[in-house]
């Protein structure tokens, strides 16, 4: 309950690294499995797609718009996986 694993498939140089990690309480395991999981890809994908709508809701533009982001692009970031 105090220790927890992460690996990571896709380097050239190792195809499959795997990271054990041990913490002191159950408690901070948790607390960094979680940190773990908010700075994930799909995690700030699909905040970045929240506040985009949410912005766009409020203002009535694309925040997008502004930064030159083409209309292809715009259109995967509001695809689901």
């Amino acid at each position: 309950p105090r220790a927890f694993s992460l690996s990571l498939a896709g380097f050239i140089e190792e195809p499959e690294r795997k990271y054990c990690f041990e913490c002191a309480t159950e408690e901070q395991c948790q607390e960094w499995v979680e940190a773990l999981k908010r700075a994930s890809y799909e995690f700030l994908r699909r905040s970045l797609i929240f506040y985009r709508n949410e912005i766009q809701k409020m203002t009535g533009k694309d925040p997008l718009e502004q930064y030159g982001i083409s209309e292809e692009a715009r259109f995967q970031l509001g695809t689901h996986r």
